[in-house]
């Protein structure tokens, strides 16, 4: 079963979030805890279907389209700023009765989750942290960014041809990984003369340019409920940071995954789900 609930996010944007399966049966006057799933820039809730799945055998979990992403708006001149991603993440919880919910978020997601935790410690009774660093990037960074949007052979011809290229032949990335083709695979739609992303990649530079050149770690500091931060070995957030975020935490965790990327919970699904479970049953068992 997969169902779209509509959210009304900041400004009257219309938002998808997906529920992946039925939430686990309770008593008449109880309910499951909650868990809000955010994805990183570019991604979609769908990447998280197969974590929804497991949690949903416990838990109420549901994943949200941003905005830009996925089936959710994508308005040319909305807002895109990190004020509304955060107001968005927060109305979700509200108006899906998820809260107080653990918040699991990957790259600019999990940026979303801390600083709506650090804003709103009512909504929010766990956090995850998944790949994201809370060092500022700098200019350079946006600027690589830029020229990597500018070498996607857009359009593609087929869907074997996302695969290959992200998977494969993309020049910005070390090594290939199939897994990262099939990520990106998920996030094209068909045109009437090839296979293109479902968001504009101008309104993903702007969302990124509101918070890569800043830090984030005053953000972290003020997060007061029990915290996780995953990191793969081989992904963009290193040993050293990852456990400095963890000491800047009140009450912070850590974990890795090996042989995995950027994208730990997709490269390694079983293994990132061994890495998590642990501390989610520490927070969400009554």
């Amino acid at each position: 079963m997969v169902r779209r609930i509509d959210v009304t996010g900041e400004g009257g944007l219309r938002l998808a979030a997906w529920a992946f399966a039925d939430p686990p049966k309770t008593g008449e006057n109880e309910r499951a805890p909650g868990v809000l799933l955010l994805h990183g820039l570019m991604g979609r809730a769908s990447h998280w279907a197969p974590t929804a799945r497991w949690l949903s055998e416990r838990h109420r979990a549901v994943a949200l389209d941003q905005r830009g992403h996925g089936q959710s708006d994508k308005p040319p001149e909305g807002a895109y700023t990190r004020e509304a991603y955060i107001d968005d993440a927060e109305a979700a919880l509200e108006q899906l009765g998820l809260a107080p919910a653990v918040l699991i978020g990957h790259a600019m997601g999990a940026l979303t989750a801390w600083q709506l935790a650090a804003k709103r410690p009512d909504l929010v009774r766990g956090l995850i942290i998944c790949d994201m660093r809370a060092s500022a990037l700098g200019a350079a960074s946006q600027r690589e960014w830029e020229s990597w949007f500018k070498s996607w052979p857009l359009p593609f011809a087929t869907l074997a041809d996302v695969r290959k290229w992200f998977g494969e032949d993309d020049p910005w990335v070390e090594r290939p990984n199939p897994a990262r083709g099939e990520f990106y695979a998920e996030v094209m739609a068909e045109s009437e003369d090839g296979w293109r992303p479902v968001f504009e990649p101008e309104q993903m530079l702007k969302s990124r340019q509101t918070w890569v050149y800043d830090a984030h770690w005053e953000e972290l500091a003020q997060v007061q409920c029990p915290a996780l931060v995953v990191r793969g070995l081989d992904g963009e957030l290193g040993r050293a940071e990852s456990q400095e975020m963890v000491r800047v935490l009140p009450h912070g965790q850590y974990a890795e995954v090996a042989e995995a990327g950027h994208l730990v919970h997709y490269d390694q699904p079983e293994a990132w789900r061994a890495a998590v479970e642990p501390f989610l049953e520490g927070v969400l068992t009554p």
